[in-house]
C-alpha cells in the first residue's frame, strides 16, 4: 500500500518504501510503503503485534529492515547508524541520564555533534523554554515528576533540530490527566515548529486529538492513513471500522447497489439506505455499521423512516449526554445509542424506537474471520 500525506516545508519529507521485516520466521511488516509530508504529525495506531513500534524504530535506525528503504529529505538514510540520520526519538521511559542534570541531559546529542559551549548552553535554554522547564536546568532527573522528566526527554530529542521526531508511546506511563495535558502541548508544539513527527500509540483518542494524519495497521500492514475525521466517518474495511471507535453492526443481504449506494435488507426486517464501502453485488451479504451517535431514539413511533422496536437495557446519564443500551426482542443483543442532554421520556426497561440518520450507515462485504 502507497499513500502520499501532503505537507509544508518545515519539517522534512519521510519516505518508507516496501519495507518488511521478520523475527526468525514471524513477519511482523509486509511491503509498507508510505509517504509523510514535510510538517505533519501521523500517529502509527494499532494494537500491540500490528508492527508500529518495528516501524518506527525501522525508520529511527535501532532495527535494520529485513527489505525496503528509508528516505528523509529525498536522502537514502537506510543503512546509516541513527546519530547521521538527523532523527530525534522520545522513549516512554524516558531514557534520562540520572548522573547529569538536567541542562546536561538536553544538552548531550549537542555535545557528541561537538558543538561549542556557548553554542550548546544558548540551544538548550531555548528547548528548556521550549517544554515549559526554564529555570531547572540545574535539577537531576529524580527531582522531577513524570511529566517533568517526559519534558526533558523532548527537549533533548529537539534540541538538535531534527528534521523529523520519532514518539514510542511517550505519555503511555503518565496518568490520564496528565498524558491529556502534555498531548495537546506536544500537539501545540509540533504545530509550532513544523517537525515533521511520527507518533505511536494503541491509543485512538490520543491519535485523534494530536494528529494531522492517523494510519492504522493491523499484521504488519497499514490499512489505512488519512485525516482523522476520515478514518472515523469513512473506515477504509470493517476492521478499522471496528478499531475506531464504538459501532453497531447489522447483518443483511443487499437488494440494490449503484453509484456507491445501497440498499440493504437487514436481518431485523427492515430496509435501509447505505453507503458502499466497496463494489457490491445484488443478493451479497453485507455487514452494515452505524456509530451510536447516529442512533436517534424516540419514546414512540416517529415519522415513517425505517425503525426498530427495542427494549431499553441501561440509561446512563452523564450530564451534557447520555448513554443507552437497547435490546433487540428475541436476541436480547445490544444496540448503542449516545445523544447530548437528558433522554426526555426514556426509562429503564420501556420500549422506543430507533432510526439512524441518513448517511451514516456504511455498508462492508461481510467477513465473518473479521476481528476488532
Amino acid at each position: 500500500m502507497t499513500v502520499e500525506v501532503g505537507g509544508g516545508d518545515a519539517g522534512g519529507n519521510l519516505q518508507i518504501e516496501a519495507v518488511s521485516h521478520a523475527y526468525a520466521t514471524v513477519k511482523v511488516l509486509d511491503n509498507v510503503s508510505m509517504e509523510i509530508g514535510s510538517g505533519e504529525f501521523v500517529t502509527l495506531l494499532g494494537a500491540s503485534g500490528s508492527g508500529k513500534t518495528t516501524l518506527l524504530r525501522i525508520i529511527g535506525g535501532l532495527i535494520q529492515p529485513g527489505t525496503g528503504r528509508i528516505r528523509v529529505a529525498g536522502r537514502d538514510i537506510t543503512r546509516l547508524p541513527p546519530e547521521k540520520r538527523d532523527i530525534g526519538f522520545v522513549f516512554q521511559n524516558y531514557a534520562l541520564f540520572p548522573h547529569l542534570t538536567v541542562a546536561e541531559n538536553i544538552g548531550f546529542p549537542l555535545k557528541v555533534r561537538g558543538l561549542p559551549k556557548r553554542d550548546i548552553d544558548r540551544q538548550v535554554q531555548e528547548a528548556l523554554g521550549t517544554v515549559g522547564l526554564a529555570g531547572l536546568g540545574r535539577r537531576h532527573p529524580a527531582q522531577l515528576s513524570g511529566g517533568q522528566q517526559q519534558r526533558v526527554a523532548l527537549a533533548r530529542a529537539i534540541v538538535f533540530r531534527p528534521r523529523v521526531l520519532l514518539l514510542d508511546e511517550p505519555l503511555g506511563a503518565l496518568d490520564r490527566q496528565l498524558r491529556q495535558q502534555l498531548g495537546l502541548e506536544l500537539r501545540s508544539l509540533q504545530r509550532r515548529s513544523g517537525i515533521t513527527m511520527v507518533y505511536v500509540t494503541h491509543d485512538q483518542e490520543e491519535a485523534f486529538t494530536m494528529s494531522t494524519q492517523v494510519a492504522v495497521m493491523n499484521q504488519g500492514r497499514v490499512l489505512q492513513i488519512g485525516a482523522p475525521q476520515e478514518i472515523y466517518r469513512r473506515p477504509a474495511d470493517l476492521f478499522v471500522a471496528r478499531f475506531v471507535g464504538e459501532l453497531n453492526s447489522f447483518e443483511g443481504i443487499v437488494l440494490d447497489s449503484a453509484g456507491g449506494r445501497a440498499t440493504v435488507r437487514l436481518a431485523e426486517g427492515i430496509e435501509v439506505d447505505a453507503v458502499a464501502a466497496a463494489p457490491l453485488a445484488v443478493s451479497a451479504r453485507v455487514v452494515c455499521t452505524v456509530r451510536p451517535e447516529h442512533v436517534r431514539v424516540d419514546s414512540a413511533a416517529n415519522g415513517t423512516e425505517p425503525t426498530l422496536q427495542l427494549r431499553v437495557g441501561t440509561v446512563i446519564f452523564g450530564g451534557s449526554w447520555h448513554r443507552l443500551e437497547l435490546l433487540l426482542p428475541g436476541s436480547g443483543r445490544v444496540v448503542k445509542a449516545e445523544g447530548r442532554g437528558e433522554p426526555a421520556g426514556i426509562v429503564e426497561g420501556g420500549m422506543v424506537t430507533a432510526r439512524f440518520e441518513p448517511g451514516s450507515i456504511i455498508a462492508f462485504p461481510s467477513a465473518p474471520s473479521v476481528q476488532a
